[in-house]
């Protein structure tokens, strides 16, 4: 045994003192196995990245739709609609005017031609030339603005919650313009304001599948045939609130697309409070008890939208806050814990300005617009782009978070390398958020879009009660 420990001692030896002087003889092994270990890791960082890119969805380019001047609804034309309708009662009406009033919503916002009738006409037929009037408008423009042949796009998603027809809204798109007959189309129906980050979210997971493919994403909501009739006070507050619009979204996985498009997907996290009942009913979709069908907006909305970002940024918030931002947020729910003394600070909300250079939150009205922004500590010219969205069009419902980041890049303030961040309510209770990276340069003078028009004139101080 002694024997063999000595052999063994012997030959630990000589190989060491081989190694050592095979080192010291060669010194260029140690740069050749240091130059190995250096090309190893590249090799893996490039195969981590390219694995990154293979799954990257990018946002070529975007349009909002821009309604004709004739369509504008100022606060006069809209009061003038509700007395001489023979809907609604004295106080219904009074209670109308006095949420516009204070809605934040100018005299800018468009309704559709149906609703400028007296009375109004919400017929299918009407809602169906709504439809088509904003969605082959913006479509159109958006494929001759970046050379798109229809027969290209592999992906079709849409969007709209209140209005769903036979054939479908994407059905409508493929037989206007001439989309192939394998393309993969989908029409989403009552899934509410944030039914927009849903799509993209869908279109991001079909491009997991389908490799080096083109979609194109359509999100509007029809308010020709979705007007309350009766006099329900949380059934009219819709009624004052959404207005006429669209955006048309159009995305790649190509690498080939790159160069060109102007952002790319970063991150998007989904929450659903459907579970919950007081947020399954809080936007709720029922006839009154003489029979008209409205869309209830409760009065803990705001309390339940406010829950739904919560728990949304608690997920999102670890891919996109920097380490600091953490570990305060994490250290205060530690002491809140232990200490939970009315004495104490309550728990650290993380400065997302670190995070995010640009926030657009769904224009869905005044008091959402001012909860979200106050939630996150934000300054008045970080909500500027819902605010003014909301002022001149209105609540777009799906598409405003579009019309905001069109304010944004209008503006110029949008550069290469700036992080967005569009977050979007809806009925269910839903909260979704996207996070874009811009990889392009945006230059307001060429990239021309729904506020290049009047972009000079913004933004605008909103009083807080419109005097009309």
């Amino acid at each position: 045994m002694i024997k063999n420990l000595t052999m063994d001692t012997g030959l630990l030896r000589f190989f060491s003192l081989s190694k050592l002087s095979i080192i010291r003889e060669s010194p260029i092994s140690i740069i050749h196995f240091l130059a190995a270990t250096a090309l190893f890791i590249a090799l893996v960082i490039c195969f981590t990245i390219r694995k990154s890119w293979s799954h990257s969805v990018y946002l070529v380019d975007f349009c909002c739709y821009l309604p004709p001047d004739c369509l504008r609804a100022p606060h006069a034309h809209f009061i003038e609609q509700l007395e001489r309708s023979d809907f609604f009662d004295t106080d219904g009406i009074d209670f109308q005017v006095k949420v516009l009033e204070r809605s934040g919503i100018g005299v800018e916002a468009s309704a559709p031609l149906a609703l400028h009738e007296l009375p109004p006409d919400p017929s299918y037929n009407k809602a169906r030339h709504e439809t088509e009037e904003v969605l082959f408008t913006i479509v159109k423009d958006l494929l001759s603005n970046n050379n798109v042949n229809p027969q290209s796009i592999d992906i079709l998603v849409s969007n709209c919650s209140l209005f769903c027809p036979t054939p479908s809204i994407t059905s409508m798109i493929v037989n206007k313009f001439g989309f192939r007959s394998d393309i993969k189309a989908v029409s989403l129906s009552g899934m509410g304001c944030s039914a927009g980050m849903l799509s993209i979210s869908l279109v991001k997971d079909l491009m997991k599948v389908h490799k080096n493919s083109v979609a194109l994403v359509l999100s509007m909501e029809a308010a020709t045939p979705n007007g309350y009739r009766g006099n329900v006070k949380s059934m009219l507050i819709a009624n004052v609130l959404f207005r006429m619009g669209g955006a048309a979204i159009l995305l790649s996985n190509r690498e080939q697309d790159k160069p060109k498009a102007k952002y790319r997907l970063q991150n998007l996290v989904r929450t659903h409070l459907g579970s919950n009942d007081q947020a399954y009913q809080s936007v709720f979709q029922q006839p009154d008890k003489d029979g008209h069908v409205g869309v209830s907006l409760s009065r803990a909305l705001l309390h339940v939208a406010a829950n739904a970002l919560r728990i949304n940024i608690s997920e999102l918030g670890p891919r996109v806050l920097p380490y600091s931002e953490q570990l305060q947020y994490g250290w205060s729910v530690i002491r809140q814990k232990i200490w939970p003394s009315a004495g104490r600070k309550g728990i650290y909300v993380p400065n997302f300005k670190r995070a995010f250079e640009h926030f657009c939150i769904h224009a869905g009205g005044k008091a959402v617009i001012d909860a979200i922004q106050d939630n996150l500590g934000l300054s008045r010219e970080e909500g500027e782009a819902s605010r003014m969205t909301l002022y001149r069009f209105g609540n777009t419902s799906s598409s405003s978070v579009w019309y905001e980041l069109c304010y944004l890049e209008a503006k110029g303030r949008v550069k290469k390398g700036d992080r967005v961040w569009q977050i979007a309510f809806g009925s269910g209770f839903k909260c979704n958020s996207a996070v874009w990276k811009c990889i392009s340069d945006l230059d307001p003078e060429v990239i021309r879009n729904a506020w290049s028009d009047r972009i000079h004139l913004y933004p605008v101080e909103i009083p807080e009660v419109f005097d009309h």
